[in-house]
């Protein structure tokens, strides 16, 4: 992921933004090393803006990475919430799930509307 960074950074590549998955692609055993942090300063510092977009929860995200502010949108839940770490704006993109499946022991299974994904969160209508 590093080397991606740091290529898309020096090149005449033509993008405004970058969209990232969280586990085992910016971060190794849930942390994100320095020197990917400072890659993704980079990037930001370019006038790029910075997307996440990752299965965990947001609480759990916020624990692990304390570097949030760094992101211009994170979308969280496979898609089925967006957070602004600017504003701390929260935007829920689909219904809860039905309270049963709330006694599930956590992380074990995420339930999502059909056609909720990372991908539907990271282009959601009115929240630029």
């Amino acid at each position: 992921m590093r080397r991606a960074l740091d290529l898309a950074h020096r090149s005449n590549m033509q993008f405004v933004l970058l969209a990232t998955d969280y586990d085992g692609t910016i971060a190794s055993d849930g942390k994100v090393d320095d020197k990917t942090l400072a890659a993704l300063e980079r990037v930001r510092a370019s006038g790029r803006e910075l997307i996440l977009a990752t299965g965990r929860h947001l609480d759990d995200l916020c624990q692990v990475l304390p570097q949030l502010n760094l992101l211009d949108l994170v979308v969280v839940e496979n898609g089925g919430l967006l957070y602004k770490p600017e504003t701390r704006e929260e935007k829920l993109l689909c219904p809860a799930p039905d309270r049963r499946f709330l006694l599930t022991p956590k992380g074990a299974v995420m339930v999502l509307p059909s056609g909720v994904n990372k991908a539907t969160g990271s282009k959601p209508p009115g929240m630029n």
